[in-house]
């Protein structure tokens, strides 16, 4: 017996999710789309071109013209750099400030990363009492204003942990070379329930088959974890670290709080608030630090790029 396959009728489309993309898919790659985004990426890019042309003009130009004339009258000054970057006064010796940032912002991502790949794992694969209400739980700190726990922070470093008179965690008590360690921990607490949300969503989309013939084949959830699991999360770890170091990178806040505006650990933020001068009005130096500042961000961009994408869109696709 054979069975008739339906048709459509002609003049009509198929309807599906497979019709719909392909539809929003062509509109997409039309003209319009095209000319869109290109001005969209002008007005976006402007800003800082502006900026970049301005970081090399003299002094005088930038206090009393646009950043425009600069293609009508071009003039041309290293200045701004040698000042900002290796100058003997107080606005100069920037790039020493590099070590700083650096510092603070590479533990702040490797310790938020290493954490919450495990936590997430654990609450994808192992069947633990309360696992879904924990992972809600840790969802909902995402709410949580990064302000509020400021003043709480602060004081467990100051004075510790005591519960009914008794001591449990004592202060830190660390002295400035040495308060790095409250910004990374600073940090990673601000950034592990997003970092776990993320992570989550991509660990719980692998494929239940592989997980249990890893599971025949006798391999530990240890052993899944670092051969199976870290290589096929590569474009989430690789997203979630792109924001996290942007984050950690630009704060100040955090920054000057926990790490104090010493030179011994002030990051490069806290110098580029001071560049502009007391009276706000040493705009030549503010533009060579800011770009000067952009520099390593826009490495670390170019360098994960192509795992951005597909890290953003960890576990919004099933199958």
């Amino acid at each position: 017996m054979t069975t008739a396959t339906p048709t459509v009728p002609a003049g009509t489309q198929a309807t599906g999710p497979t019709t719909r993309a392909a539809r929003v898919r062509k509109r997409l790659n039309s003209r319009t789309a095209t000319l869109v985004s290109i001005v969209i990426a002008l007005l976006w890019t402007i800003p800082t071109f502006g900026l970049f042309i301005s970081s090399f003009r003299p002094e005088d130009q930038i206090k009393t013209t646009g950043w425009w004339t600069f293609f009508s009258d071009p003039q041309f000054t290293l200045e701004n750099y040698q000042e900002v970057l290796f100058s003997s006064s107080s606005s100069g010796q920037l790039a020493s400030y590099f070590i700083n940032s650096l510092a603070i912002t590479i533990p702040s991502v490797l310790f938020p990363l290493a954490f919450a790949s495990l936590a997430a794992y654990a609450l994808a694969w192992i069947n633990f009492k309360g696992r879904d209400w924990l992972y809600i739980a840790i969802f909902s700190l995402q709410i949580v204003p990064l302000q509020m726990a400021l003043v709480p922070l602060l004081k467990f470093f100051s004075t510790g942990v005591t519960v009914a008179g008794v001591q449990i965690l004592p202060a830190w008590d660390l002295v400035d070379e040495q308060k790095f360690a409250q910004v990374w921990f600073a940090h990673t607490c601000f950034a592990l329930p997003f970092a776990v949300f993320l992570l989550h969503n991509f660990i719980s989309q692998l494929p239940g088959d592989l997980m249990e013939a890893a599971r025949v084949d006798g391999a530990t959830h240890p052993k899944i974890f670092r051969t199976i699991v870290l290589p096929l999360i590569t474009p989430a770890l690789a997203a979630f670290g792109i924001f996290q170091f942007l984050w950690v990178w630009n704060d100040l806040l955090v920054a000057l709080i926990f790490a104090g505006g010493g030179d011994e650990t002030a990051p490069l933020t806290v110098r580029l608030a001071e560049l502009a001068g007391t009276r706000g009005n040493e705009w030549q130096r503010l533009t060579a630090g800011a770009f000067v500042s952009i520099v390593v961000p826009l490495i670390v961009f170019l360098s994960l790029q192509r795992f951005f994408v597909r890290g953003l869109l960890a576990g919004s696709v099933k199958g």
